[in-house]
């Protein structure tokens, strides 16, 4: 006991057995610090969004220049979904163990270095192999949305998570036409050469600026075991998923890696009960992934993401084929007019993020007064009205009006459903939290574009000069009627959630402050110094 007393009080926080850290309030916060780190943050969004989003109209360009087929060259998609998967959890938990700041940067460099080296791929397997090594950029955003949890009063947290979640719209707008005019008139490669120096600069302002974390606790073992079992089954999954389709989805490649990452839950799960019975942390707090609000938000994320990703592939190819198959555009005449096509695809895409971006900032000044749970399913409601509408335009204009509809509803059931997640989890737990939500996230994207692709490729034109080439409009249609269907049926477990905001809060958050109407302002008596729920200690 004397060897702990004489610790420093620093020392302290980071102990199992430590008080939690005191919460940001409005009168306690840094406001300057707290501002600067979410202008960070959304920059890191947008570069990161970028460096993805510029690949897809780039890779038939790779597939040329390697030599290799359209199975191959969707290795450089999946390495990277696959890799960044089985890392969340795994990077999450250590943000929580040893600091939120000390990985990141770790996340950052390493990141920035991946991103330095694939533009000079000299073959096609070390592409992949930087492309896998890359993949640690899906685990910066858990890592960056806990340190703003930590950073804001619980009043302000739906705003600067809006503002993220616009981000992600803005990001959606600029990768793909900005990426098609980069590869089309410079080369592949020079989308990545561009990319380096912002990556750089924001690792370098991640290290100068960004403060460590008081929730850690570093005297906490690291499970290694379940986090390799995690991994693996994880990677096993998501491989199976994405590249099901350029496999064959009853193939023995394909079946082999399903079975796999199914099994690695068995020792996986052996393990986690292990280690809870002996009172130490898992990698996965079950209880933790159980509780109402987080199962609902991973749940909803899951699910409506597998619609929303399904959707939007199918309006993007819709933009690149030709009037004839029910889409929009011209058939290619030369490779440069297709390499127009995807430009044009891409500048297509902007009114959905118009609408994204706007919806999701409106949301974060009136989701704390209104609640979360009647935006969430105004907003999957919303958007599976929008598929459905998609589905029977017949032109473009028609299209890009129902896109920016599309926009909004997503745009609003993002920057509202994430809140049941950030303003129930314990701080000092919500690295693992988020990361989790992100593999959820993740795997619902992993299938949205397969499914897309499959139901396109069995519903092709009968007649014409593209019979048996492109799909017929009959494709598209049932690809948003399914889009629709699953989105609502994600977005109605939102039902079962506990409200965190507005005025019918449930009893459990009725004593947490939420924004101060216009005209007044939040008083430190408001604000619990402590979250009420006893601390679960290893």
């Amino acid at each position: 006991m004397s060897s702990v007393a004489s610790r420093s009080s620093s020392d302290d926080l980071a102990l199992p057995s430590s008080p939690i850290p005191v919460p940001k309030t409005s009168d306690t916060f840094d406001s300057r610090y707290a501002t600067r780190i979410m202008l960070l943050l959304a920059g890191i969004v947008l570069v990161v969004l970028y460096i993805e989003g510029m690949l897809t109209p780039s890779l038939p360009t790779i597939e040329s220049d390697f030599h290799v087929d359209t199975a191959q060259v969707t290795l450089i998609i999946s390495a990277y979904a696959v890799s960044g998967v089985a890392l969340s959890p795994i990077i999450g938990k250590l943000g929580d163990i040893y600091g939120k700041r000390k990985v990141m940067i770790t996340v950052m460099f390493t990141y920035a270095v991946a991103v330095s080296v694939t533009g000079f791929s000299p073959n096609f397997d070390f592409m992949v192999g930087a492309r896998t090594i890359q993949g640690v950029g899906l685990t910066i955003m858990p890592l960056g949305m806990s340190l703003m949890r930590e950073e804001f009063p619980r009043e302000m947290v739906p705003r600067a998570q809006g503002i993220l979640s616009a981000m992600f719209g803005i990001g959606f707008a600029v990768s793909l036409p900005l990426g098609s005019w980069v590869s089309q008139d410079y080369g592949w490669r020079w989308t990545y050469h561009s990319a380096v120096p912002f990556v750089v600069i924001m690792a370098i302002l991640v290290f100068l600026l960004v403060k460590e974390s008081p929730y850690r606790r570093p005297d906490t073992p690291v499970d290694y075991l379940g986090a390799l079992f995690l991994g693996l089954g994880l990677t096993g999954i998501v491989a199976a998923l994405s590249q099901g389709e350029s496999w064959g989805w009853t193939s023995a490649l394909t079946l082999s890696f399903l079975a796999l990452g199914l099994i690695m839950f068995v020792p996986f799960a052996l393990v986690e009960r292990k280690l809870t019975a002996r009172k130490r942390e898992p990698i996965v707090d079950m209880r933790l992934l159980g509780e109402r609000n987080v199962a609902v938000t991973n749940i909803v994320l899951t699910v409506a993401g597998l619609g929303m990703y399904l959707a939007l592939f199918s309006l993007i190819y819709q933009f690149e084929y030709p009037t004839a198959s029910g889409g929009y555009n011209a058939a290619c005449s030369s490779l440069l007019h297709c390499s127009f096509q995807i430009l044009t695809a891409g500048i297509d895409i902007l009114p959905l993020a118009a609408g994204m971006t706007v919806v999701a900032l409106a949301a974060s000044f009136v989701v704390s007064r209104i609640g979360v749970k009647p935006l969430a399913l105004a907003g999957g409601l919303v958007t599976a009205l929008s598929f459905i509408l998609e589905a029977y335009a017949h032109t473009l204009q028609t299209a890009l009006i129902v896109e920016v509809i599309v926009g909004a509803g997503i745009g609003l059931l993002n920057a509202s459903i994430i809140n049941l997640l950030i303003l129930t989890v314990d701080p000092k737990d919500m690295g693992q939290a988020t990361a989790m939500n992100n593999v959820f996230r993740n795997v619902g994207g992993s299938v949205g574009a397969p499914i897309a692709g499959s139901l396109l490729a069995t519903y092709l034109l009968t007649s014409g000069p593209f019979a048996g080439v492109y799909p017929a409009h009959m494709g598209f249609q049932y690809a948003f009627y399914v889009a629709a269907a699953i989105t609502v049926a994600g977005t109605v477990t939102v039902v079962f959630a506990q409200e965190v905001l507005g005025g019918r809060r449930h009893p459990k958050f009725a004593h947490l402050p939420t924004l101060p109407r216009r005209g007044t302002r939040a008083t430190p008596s408001s604000v619990l110094p402590t979250d009420p729920r006893p601390e679960v200690r290893p």
